[in-house]
């Protein structure tokens, strides 16, 4: 991931989580993740108050990367604003995991800079993929 793509991850997740839908928790997430053909896909946490159903932002940003037509996440970040760094929850570590590899960068920013780097496998070891389900026998 070259310093551009950063900057235009950074700039999309910024950008729409100013738009999330956050009035319960008043905890505003974005997301965005580069695909494979370069593509930047963004989406933002949407809250209702029936609480289980609200989608997070990185399901969002994972949804319209397959609307647009992508298949693979390259890079994704997600952008909160927390004393610590925010990483996706355990669901969408796995929704991520259905897309991306192991060495898949997984970026934690606040509204003003990148604060931590993972990869998928650190934050979902000897996880479940696609590759464990045997296709046409």
């Amino acid at each position: 991931m070259t310093e551009p793509d950063l900057d235009a991850l950074f700039e999309a997740a910024a950008a729409v989580r100013e738009r999330a839908h956050a009035p319960y928790s008043g905890f505003a997430v974005g997301a965005a993740l580069l695909d494979e053909a370069g593509g930047i896909h963004a989406g933002c946490n949407v809250e209702n108050a029936a609480y289980p159903v609200g989608t997070c932002a990185e399901a969002g940003a994972i949804a319209a990367m397959i609307a647009a037509g992508g298949r693979e996440i390259r890079a994704i970040l997600v952008v909160a604003d927390s004393p610590d760094p925010v990483t996706p929850c355990g669901a969408c570590r796995q929704r991520i995991r259905e897309f991306a590899h192991p060495g898949t960068p997984i970026l934690s920013g606040s509204p003003e800079a990148v604060r931590a780097r993972y990869t998928l496998d650190q934050l979902l070891p000897a996880s479940f993929g696609p590759e464990h389900i045997a296709h046409g026998a």
